[in-house]
C-alpha cells in the first residue's frame, strides 16, 4: 500500500510540473507565432502575380502615443511595401506624442526606405504633437488635413525623484515673449545672441536632451527642405501651428482635404530620398491598407504602463501566494506568465529602475508584515515606498502610470494589511488549542480515589485520553468529573467540576 501511495505521490508532482511547463511553452509559442508570420499586418496585400500592371500605395496608420509597438509596426509596413516594390507608403497619424527612442527608430527606418514615404496628419481634428513632429519632419513629404496641428515638440524626461527641479515653462507664444524674458535677455547682455528660450533646461541632463533634440529636428528639416527655425521654436519653446499656417511657413509641404487630394498634390514632385532624387507617381494609384494586426494590438496594450504595472502586481502576488502554499499551481502560473509580461514590458519602456526597486520593496514589506511582529512599522514603510516608487517609476508625457491606479492598488495593499493585524490580534485572544497550556479548563475523570498527604490529596485521572499525576485540594472519588487547574512538570493540580479557579 505505502509503495502505491508513493508512485501516485510522485506521478502527482510530475503532473504538476509537466502542467507548469506546458503553460510556460505554450506561453512562449504564443508569443512567438507572430514572428513567424510577420508579413500578416493586416489586409492582405495584392501581389504582383494578381495585378502585374497595377500600381501600388501603402496605408498605415498611428492612432495614439508612439512606442515599441508603434515601431515594429511601421518598420514591418516598410519592408512589407518594399518587397511588394510599392510607389509610396501613407502614414495617417494622429498621435500625442510617445518615447524618443522609437519615434528615432521610426524615423531612421523611413529615411532608409527605398520607398517613399508620406506621413499625413488626418483626419480633421488630428495632432502631431511631440514625437509626431520629428515623424513629420522626416517624412519624404509632409501633409495635413485641415484643422489639424502639429509641435510641442519639448522633449520630456522620463522619471526622476520628487524634489527635483522642474523645468521653466516656455514663454508665451501668443504676445511674443514675457517681460521675464526680455528682462532675461537684458542681463545677459548679448541681445539676440542667447534667446531666453534657450536657458529654460534647469539641468545638464535636459540641456543635452534639449541641444540633442534641436540638432536632430534641424537636420531633419534641412534635408527635406523645410523651415528648420520654426522646428527649432517647437523643440524649445513648445510653439504650435494649424494646417494652412504650417504651409504658408513652409513647415509642411500639401494640406490635402482626403487620401484623393493628397495624391494628386504630390503626383510629379521630386523628393529626397536615401539613393538621391526620385519622382513620385501616385497617379492611379491602388491603395492596400495595412492596420495594425494582433501583434502589434497585443504589443500596445502589454507596452502600455498601466497594464504593465498591474501586471506586475498580480505576478508578484502570485509567486508569493505558490510560495505560501506549494503546489496550488493556479497562482504561481499565472504569477510567473504575469511577471514575465511586465519585466518585457519594462525592458521596452524608460523605466525608472530606482522606482521599481521602491515598488518591489515595498511588497516585500507588507507580505513581511503578514509573518513578523513589527507592530505595524513593516506595513506602512512598505506602502509609502510602494507608492513612492509608483509615482517615479514612468513620470513622463503620455506614458505615467495613472495616479488613480496607483491610490487604488496601495488601498488594497493597505486593506490587507489591516486584515492581516487583525487576524493576528484576534488569534492572540483565542483559546490555546497546542502545548501543556492548552490543558487549562480541560475536564478530567478520576480513576481511583484520592489519598491524603500532608494537607492535600493525590491519585490519578484520565486528562485527554493519556493517564496523569493529579493533586487536590480537596477530596475526589474515583470516576468524579474534576476541572484542570494547571499543570506543574508531570502532575496535575485539579479541582471539583464547578469550583471556582
Amino acid at each position: 500500500m505505502n509503495e502505491h501511495i508513493n508512485v501516485f505521490s510522485r506521478n502527482k508532482k510530475k503532473s504538476k510540473l509537466l502542467f507548469f511547463f506546458s503553460a510556460l511553452f505554450a506561453l512562449g509559442l504564443i508569443m512567438s507565432l507572430p514572428f513567424f508570420s510577420q508579413p500578416a499586418l493586416g489586409d492582405d496585400p495584392v501581389s504582383d502575380a494578381a495585378s502585374p500592371a497595377k500600381k501600388k500605395g501603402f496605408i498605415l496608420t498611428i492612432d495614439g502615443a508612439i512606442g515599441p509597438a508603434t515601431m515594429d509596426y511601421i518598420s514591418r509596413g516598410l519592408e512589407q511595401a518594399a518587397e511588394s516594390r510599392a510607389e509610396v507608403v501613407i502614414i495617417k497619424m494622429d498621435t500625442p506624442g510617445g518615447l524618443m527612442q522609437s519615434m528615432r527608430g521610426i524615423i531612421q527606418e523611413i529615411l532608409l526606405s527605398p520607398v517613399p514615404v508620406i506621413t499625413y496628419v488626418s483626419p480633421s481634428g488630428a495632432r502631431a504633437a511631440s514625437a509626431g513632429t520629428f515623424i513629420l519632419y522626416g517624412s519624404h513629404i509632409a501633409a495635413m488635413a485641415p484643422a489639424t496641428n502639429l509641435g510641442s515638440a519639448t522633449p520630456v524626461r522620463m522619471g526622476g525623484l520628487p524634489g527635483q527641479p522642474e523645468e521653466q515653462p516656455p514663454a508665451d507664444n501668443n504676445d511674443g515673449g514675457n517681460k521675464s524674458s526680455d528682462n532675461a535677455e537684458k542681463e545677459q547682455g548679448n541681445g539676440n545672441d542667447q534667446p531666453a528660450e534657450q536657458r529654460t533646461a534647469t539641468s545638464a541632463m535636459d540641456r543635452k536632451t534639449m541641444e540633442d533634440a534641436v540638432a536632430y529636428i534641424r537636420e531633419l528639416a534641412e534635408r527635406h527642405g523645410r523651415n528648420a527655425d520654426w522646428a527649432e521654436k517647437a523643440v524649445r519653446e513648445a510653439v504650435n501651428l494649424g494646417a494652412t499656417d504650417a504651409l504658408e511657413q513652409n513647415v509642411i509641404d500639401v494640406v490635402a482635404t482626403d487620401l484623393d487630394d493628397l495624391l494628386a498634390q504630390v503626383d510629379g514632385r521630386s523628393v529626397n530620398m536615401e539613393r538621391g532624387e526620385a519622382t513620385l507617381a501616385t497617379s492611379g494609384l491602388e491603395l492596400v491598407r495595412q492596420d495594425p494586426d494582433w501583434r502589434t494590438r497585443l504589443l500596445s496594450v502589454i507596452t502600455d504602463p498601466n497594464v504593465a504595472y498591474f501586471l506586475m502586481i498580480i505576478g508578484f502576488y502570485g509567486i508569493i501566494f505558490e510560495l505560501s502554499n506549494p503546489g496550488s499551481l493556479f497562482p504561481g502560473v499565472i504569477g510567473g506568465i504575469c511577471l514575465i509580461l511586465a519585466l518585457f514590458a519594462f525592458q521596452v519602456l524608460s523605466v525608472n529602475y530606482a522606482g521599481l526597486a521602491l515598488i518591489l520593496l515595498g511588497l516585500a514589506f507588507i507580505v513581511g508584515e503578514a509573518f513578523l511582529p513589527s507592530f505595524g512599522i513593516l506595513g506602512i514603510g512598505g506602502i509609502v515606498a510602494f507608492v513612492v516608487g509608483s509615482i517615479i517609476l514612468m513620470d513622463g508625457s503620455h506614458l505615467a502610470v495613472s495616479l488613480p491606479l496607483i491610490g487604488g492598488t496601495a488601498a488594497v495593499a493597505a486593506g490587507f494589511l489591516l486584515w492581516a493585524v487583525g487576524r493576528f490580534m484576534s488569534l492572540r485572544r483565542r483559546r490555546v488549542v497546542s502545548g501543556v497550556e492548552r490543558l487549562a479548563d480541560e475536564m478530567a475523570v478520576a480513576l481511583d480515589d484520592f489519598k491524603a498527604e500532608e494537607g492535600s490529596y493525590s491519585g490519578h485521572i484520565r486528562l485527554s485520553g493519556e493517564r496523569w499525576n493529579a493533586i487536590s485540594n480537596q477530596p475526589v472519588v474515583k470516576d468524579q468529573a474534576l476541572k484542570v487547574v494547571s499543570v506543574n512538570g508531570l502532575t496535575v493540580l485539579v479541582a471539583h467540576e464547578g469550583a471556582s479557579t
